[in-house]
């Protein structure tokens, strides 16, 4: 019966993803979230592949859910990049293009930092392949739970609200994630494998629910986005001057470098 459970929330989110990609392309949300979009559909063929898998080729299961884990975690920090220089849309044109890479270089620290802290002390038991896989997993939920409390947290500052569109997607991950990381520190504490499956389908069920809220939100219009204050816009000014500053010091400083060992 628990099974048949597991399968129908199975089918169920994966429904709803269509959904939300269907709504994606009448909004043409692709123009703006691109990345997102992308995220989006390789969510529904990743889940139909695993679903697939773990009906007919369950011996394959581990093997196929560790690179679907790689990919997702890869394609996560790109979308949560995506949303940060989406948020700078009101002072874009002042930006240079390159600024991305100050976001992503950005993020991949603040990874880098969260990555100690996901090694969970109670899952020293388990093999190293899925001590890996369960560290990858908390490392990005950590970080997005991380990355949507910073944004709402700075949401006047940003001029942004609930019907914009990068909060509204921030929330769901950051939603998910919060259910998803409470769920595995409460594995490390449960004594039977029905409490473990329990966990497992209320983690399915918050992922439906986020799905259900982006449907939501994806069904309304997108809100006008609002231009920052000026003291924003003078603190943003002056990161991508200060970035700039040393870009343009280390470049010299290569070039320096170069002319005196003598390479052309």
């Amino acid at each position: 019966m628990s099974m048949s459970i597991e399968n129908a929330l199975w089918l169920a989110g994966i429904l709803i993803e269509i959904a939300v990609v269907g709504l994606l392309v009448y909004r043409r949300t692709w123009r703006t979230l691109p990345v997102f979009c992308i995220y989006c559909v390789w969510d529904i063929l990743s889940n139909v592949g695993a679903f697939l898998i773990n009906r007919y080729q369950p011996a394959s299961y581990f093997r196929a859910y560790f690179a679907q884990t790689i990919i997702d975690a890869i394609l996560l920090c790109c979308v949560l990049v995506e949303l940060a220089w989406s948020l700078l849309r009101p002072l874009r044109a002042s930006l240079p293009r390159w600024f991305t890479l100050v976001l992503a270089a950005l993020i991949l620290i603040a990874g880098a930092a969260i990555w100690p802290l996901a090694a969970l002390p109670g899952l020293a038991h388990v093999s190293r392949q899925a001590h890996l896989l369960a560290q990858i997993q908390q490392t990005v939920s950590i970080l997005r739970i991380v990355f949507f409390l910073l944004l709402a947290a700075s949401s006047q500052v940003l001029s942004i609200n609930w019907r914009d569109r990068e909060l509204q997607v921030a929330t769901g991950l950051g939603i998910v994630s919060i259910v998803s990381l409470t769920a595995t520190i409460l594995h490390m504490h449960q004594t039977t494998a029905s409490q473990y499956q329990l966990l497992g389908e209320v983690v399915v069920a918050s992922y439906m629910c986020c799905m259900v809220y982006w449907v939501v939100c994806f069904a309304q219009k997108e809100a006008e986005r609002r231009e920052f204050t000026p003291q924003m816009q003078s603190f943003l000014l002056a990161v991508a001057g200060a970035a700039h500053s040393s870009r343009v010091a280390l470049t010299e400083s290569r070039s320096g470098n170069d002319r005196e060992s003598g390479k052309p």
